[in-house]
C-alpha cells in the first residue's frame, strides 16, 4: 500500500521512492536540518524579491493596456502573502468576500491564487456564453494543486481529468454503462431495499421520543445505495460506516487542513511534517479499504465467467447486478492501451461514492428542513401523493413520480435555494480569449458561482424564500418542463451546465424525488416545540446546515 503514494503522483520510477520517503520521513539530523532551513531561507527571500518586482512591473504595465486586454478587476495582490491568505480560506469564507467584490467591481473578479489568476463569475449570461455558446473552449480543467493531484491519481477521474480522450472514455463508460436510463431502472430493487433501511431506522429512533437528527440517517442510506451500485454487494453496517468515515474524513481535510500543503510542497514537508504524514496515512487507509472491495468484486466476476464457460451459457443473468467496478476492470485507457491500476479504480470508485452520497443527502436534508419549517408545503405534497398512490400502498413507486408536478417543483426549489455546492468545479480555458470585455488568459482558472445565479432577484421574485409554486406557474405558462441543464438559458445550475455538467444529474433527481416522496408518504415531519428550523449554512465538502435538522417524526395513519 505504501507504493500507492508514488503511483498516484505518476513520478518516474527513479524519483518515486525518494519523493515518498522525503515527504513522509524527512531527515532528522539537526545539523542537516539547520543547513536546509538556511538554504530555504535564502531561496525564499530571493523568490519573494523576484515576485515583488514582477508584480510591480505587471501593475505598471496594466495601466497602459486596453480594457479588453486586461484581467477582470480584483483586490491588490501581494506576492506570497496573498497566496498564503487565500489558501487558508475555505470557499465558504471566500463567498462573502467575493459577493462584496462583485457588488463593487462587477460580475467578473480576479483573485491571484498560487501561480495563475482565478476568475470568479456570478452572472448567468456570462456563464451561458462561456459554458454553452463556447463550451469546448471552457471545457478544460486547471492543473490541480499538488494535494489534489495525489488524491485523483494524477487527474485520472472524471471530475478533474483534462478535456480529451481519457476524460471522454471515463465519462462515456459511466454514462453508458451505469447511468443509462435502462441501467438505472435495474437498480430499482436496490432503492427499495435502502428505503426500507431508512424508514426503519427513522421510525426506530422516533420511538424513543427524542427528535431525530435526520442527516445521519440520510447519509447512511445513500452510502448503502451507492456502495451497492459501485461494488455490487450489500455490505453490513460496520463496513458501510467504515467506508463512510474514511471518505468524509479525507473530503473535509483535503479542502480544509490539508489545503495549506499545496503551497510550496517542498517547503511544507519540513514545516508541516506531521500534517503531511497524516495526509499520507489517510490516503493509505482509504486505498486499503477500497482495494479490498475491488479485489473481492474481481474475484466474483472471474468466478462467474469461469462458471459460464463451464456451463456454456451465462450464469445467473437474472440475479447478476452490473456494478461500476465491473466496468472499470474491463476499461482500457487510450494512453498506451493499458488497463486501469487498482489505485486508479479506487480513485474512480471514491469519486462515484462522493458524487452520489454527500451531495444527495445534503440536498435531501435541506428539502426536508423546509418542509418542517413550512408545514403547508409538506401537506400539499402529501395530498398530491395521495391523489396518485393507491390506497393501502406502502411505497411510492418510481413510475408514480412522473405524475407529481408539485413534487418536482419542491425538488427544484430545494436545489435553487440550497444548492449542495455554491461553486462548480473550476474550469480552464484552452486558449487566450475575451469574456465580458476582459481578457481570460490560457490556463486561467474560471469559477462559476452557482448560488448567486440561483438567487438572482432579476430572475427570481423574492429569491431567498422557499416557494415551489414558482416552478409550477413557470411550467404552466410555457407548457414545458423547467430546463435545469441551462441549454437555452441559465436560471440556475446546481449540476453545472455544458460539457462538464454532472453526469449523475438524472440519477440524483430520481433519488431526490423517490426518497422525498416516500419520506412524506410514510412519515409526518414536525418541528421541535419552541425550536424554529435554522437555515444557516456551513461549508464542508458540501454546503450543509450549520444546525442539522432535528425533527419529531410520526408514522402516517392512512
Amino acid at each position: 500500500m505504501k507504493s500507492s503514494f508514488c503511483q498516484q503522483t505518476q513520478i518516474t520510477n527513479n524519483t518515486c521512492r525518494s519523493l515518498k520517503s522525503s515527504f513522509i520521513y524527512p531527515p532528522h539530523n539537526p545539523l542537516s536540518t539547520q543547513s536546509n532551513m538556511e538554504t530555504w531561507f535564502v531561496i525564499l527571500v530571493t523568490i519573494s524579491i523576484s515576485l515583488l518586482f514582477r508584480a510591480l512591473i505587471n501593475l505598471l504595465s496594466s495601466h497602459s493596456e486596453n480594457p479588453s486586454q486586461t484581467l477582470p478587476p480584483g483586490p491588490a495582490n501581494i506576492p506570497i502573502i496573498s497566496n498564503i491568505l487565500w489558501l487558508r480560506r475555505t470557499f465558504s469564507e471566500l463567498e462573502p468576500i467575493l459577493r462584496n467584490l462583485h457588488n463593487r467591481l462587477g460580475p467578473m473578479v480576479t483573485l491571484n491564487i498560487l501561480s495563475r489568476p482565478a476568475i470568479f463569475i456570478s452572472d448567468r449570461s456570462l456563464a451561458h456564453q462561456a459554458l454553452i455558446q463556447t463550451g469546448a473552449l471552457f471545457a478544460d480543467r486547471p492543473e490541480p494543486p499538488f494535494i489534489a493531484k495525489i488524491v485523483t491519481c494524477n487527474q485520472h477521474n472524471i471530475n478533474s481529468a483534462p478535456y480529451g480522450p481519457t476524460w471522454r472514455l471515463l465519462r462515456r463508460n459511466l454514462t453508458a454503462q451505469i447511468l443509462h436510463p435502462s441501467r438505472i431502472k435495474s437498480y430499482s430493487h436496490a432503492r427499495k431495499w435502502v428505503l426500507q433501511i431508512l424508514l426503519e431506522s427513522l421510525i426506530s429512533h422516533s420511538k424513543t421520543g427524542e427528535p431525530v437528527r435526520a442527516v445521519d440517517h440520510f447519509q447512511y442510506a445513500m452510502f448503502c445505495l451507492l456502495v451497492l451500485m459501485c461494488f455490487g454487494d450489500k455490505l453490513n453496517q460496520e463496513q458501510i460506516k467504515e467506508i463512510e468515515s474514511i471518505q468524509r474524513r479525507l473530503l473535509i481535510d483535503v479542502g480544509g487542513r490539508f489545503n495549506l500543503l499545496n503551497f510550496w510542497p517542498n517547503l511544507t514537508r519540513f514545516l508541516l511534517h506531521k500534517r503531511w504524514k497524516e495526509f499520507c496515512q489517510a490516503l493509505e487507509v482509504q486505498e486499503k479499504v477500497l482495494v479490498r472491495l475491488i479485489r473481492a468484486r474481481k474475484k466474483v466476476k472471474e468466478e462467474r465467467l469461469s462458471k459460464s464457460k463451464d456451463d456454456k451459457e451465462e450464469a445467473d443473468d437474472d440475479e447478476y447486478l452490473l456494478a461500476y467496478v465491473d466496468t472499470l476492470l474491463d476499461l482500457q485507457l487510450p494512453e498506451g492501451q493499458r488497463n486501469l491500476t487498482e489505485q486508479e479504480i479506487a480513485t474512480l470508485s471514491s469519486e462515484f461514492l462522493n458524487g452520489g452520497t454527500d451531495t444527495t443527502s445534503t440536498a435531501l436534508q435541506w428539502i426536508m428542513a423546509n418542509m418542517v419549517k413550512y408545514p403547508h408545503v409538506q401537506e400539499k405534497l402529501f395530498m398530491e401523493i395521495k391523489g396518485v398512490v393507491r390506497d393501502g400502498e406502502e411505497e411510492v413507486k418510481e413510475d408514480d413520480l412522473q405524475k407529481m408536478p408539485y413534487l418536482k417543483a419542491v425538488i427544484l426549489e430545494g436545489l435553487r435555494r440550497h444548492p449542495p455546492g455554491h461553486f462548480v468545479l473550476p474550469h480552464s480555458v484552452r486558449e487566450d480569449t475575451v469574456l465580458g470585455g476582459f481578457s481570460v488568459p490560457k490556463n486561467a482558472t474560471i469559477n462559476f458561482m452557482i448560488a448567486e445565479m440561483g438567487w438572482d432577484p432579476k430572475i427570481w421574485e423574492d429569491p431567498m424564500s422557499f416557494k415551489p409554486e414558482r416552478f409550477l406557474s413557470s411550467g404552466n405558462k410555457s407548457g414545458e418542463v423547467f430546463d435545469i441543464t441551462g441549454t437555452r438559458e441559465i436560471k440556475m445550475m446546481p449540476f453545472g451546465v455544458g460539457r462538464r455538467i454532472c453526469p449523475g444529474l438524472g440519477l440524483a433527481m430520481l433519488h431526490l424525488e423517490y426518497f422525498v416522496a416516500n419520506l412524506v408518504w410514510n412519515l409526518e415531519w414536525k418541528a421541535m416545540d419552541g425550536d424554529e428550523v435554522s437555515l444557516e449554512e456551513k461549508q464542508e465538502f458540501t454546503v450543509g446546515m450549520k444546525t442539522p435538522l432535528q425533527a419529531h417524526i410520526y408514522p402516517r395513519k392512512r
